[in-house]
């Protein structure tokens, strides 16, 4: 047994010294045979043959090293020892760079591939020269293919993890971005450093579009807008920017691909206003918390006055407590009516028929309630000034019960 083991390792090493003075033919087979399909691979180990030789040798030597190893135990000695001179890590830098060119993983692993097959052609045709024993033969073949598994393996991790990290340093560059864009504090300059850094072209104008953090399917629909928005993380809201809001369908499209989301479009402005406009767009999302705006989606610039006359709640109470005083002192349900039968009045310009249509009643009975209002609110209730303020305090629902 002992000989035989001898014998054995006689010949490995002379397959070693045959297959090394073989190796620049085999590279010459291996650029043939890539010069093809992947002649960028090719031109490499041309300009650089003497360390891809050196290379060469290095897989030579671990190959027979291998070999002598029991066929059982080859894939867990492999596995254990499959870093011992940096190759996983080697391997792993090339996926790297496979990604960082724009490469795709499958050409690069088809090119191991036929290195695999050129390498184990020519090992074979030494290994059939020197007389290597049939279990060693299998040996080789099973530590050819187990090496080329796991370096195709390593660049493969490299390549994904690459590709994980890249992915989440440019959703930090938009964060960033997007960010800035919304903040009062970041300069123009700072702007289109971060901008071209991302490589995300500065529109002219730009709208923010807001939906509630609770809400998965909002979320979800603005996470399909395309590439071309900014998502922002915010505390309050799911935010993104979306450049030139106002070209031609933008609108018409937009309103498709959010319906359903409970979502606010901003008014489009210039980039240096895209924080007072977000302050705009959280006040309508406020609003329609509350079924003041009841779009789907809200359009802001839609939508500008009831924003102005409901952005400060405390405001708009006081002014209807005001306006509405004549009314005061009378029961909830009086009050609600003669508040319908003011507010329809004044939309239809004084048109009793009209009023007493939309609101369902006799004519005569717009009359008696109009009467009644006259004697509340007195010769005010015919000034245009007054009927104004009348209407404003009316125009977005009729006021709340204190």
């Amino acid at each position: 047994m002992g000989r035989r083991v001898e014998a054995s390792d006689t010949k490995l090493e002379r397959l070693s010294a045959a297959t090394a003075d073989r190796l620049p033919r085999m590279l010459d087979d291996v650029i043939r045979l890539l010069s093809p399909h992947w002649p960028d691979y090719a031109d490499f180990i041309v300009t650089e043959r003497d360390e891809v030789l050196v290379a060469a040798n290095m897989f030579l030597h671990r190959l027979v090293r291998m070999a002598k190893w029991d066929i059982t135990e080859l894939s867990g000695a492999t596995a254990q020892n499959s870093d011992q001179f940096g190759e996983q890590s080697l391997f792993e830098e090339i996926g790297r760079a496979q990604w960082q060119q724009g490469r795709d993983l499958t050409s690069l692993l088809s090119a191991y591939q036929i290195g695999a097959r050129v390498a184990w052609h020519h090992v074979a045709e030494v290994a059939l020269e020197v007389g290597v024993p049939s279990d060693v033969f299998a040996s080789l073949a099973e530590a050819v293919f187990i090496f080329i598994d796991q370096l195709s393996s390593a660049s493969a991790r490299g390549y994904v993890l690459e590709q994980s990290e890249a992915a989440a340093a440019r959703e930090r560059l938009r964060d960033e971005l997007g960010n800035m864009l919304l903040s009062d504090r970041s300069d123009t300059a700072a702007i289109r450093a971060a901008a071209a850094r991302l490589d995300w072209p500065l529109p002219q104008h730009a709208a923010v579009i807001l939906v509630e953090p609770d809400n998965p399917v909002g979320s979800a629909l603005l996470a399909r807008l395309d590439q071309s928005c900014l998502h922002v993380r915010r505390q309050r809201m799911v935010c993104a920017i979306i450049p030139d809001p106002d070209g031609p369908q933008r609108r018409q499209r937009l309103a498709s691909a959010l319906h359903g989301a409970g979502a606010v479009v901003g008014h489009a402005v210039t980039l240096e206003h895209l924080p007072a406009s977000l302050r705009v767009a959280e006040s309508a999302a406020q609003l329609r918390r509350t079924n003041v705006l009841r779009d789907d989606p809200v359009f802001v610039d839609e939508h500008l006055d009831s924003i102005i006359v409901h952005r400060d709640p405390k405001l708009l109470d006081a002014f209807r407590h005001q306006a509405l005083a004549p009314l005061t002192e009378l029961g909830p349900v009086t009050r609600q009516r003669l508040c319908e039968t003011l507010a329809s009045w004044l939309r239809h310009l004084g048109d009793r028929r009209a009023v007493a249509e939309e609101l369902h009643i006799h004519p005569q009975t717009v009359r008696y309630r109009m009467s009644q209002l006259r004697e509340l609110f007195g010769e005010s209730i015919d000034d245009p000034e007054n009927r104004r303020r009348l209407t404003l305090a009316l125009a977005w629902g009729l006021p709340e019960e204190n």
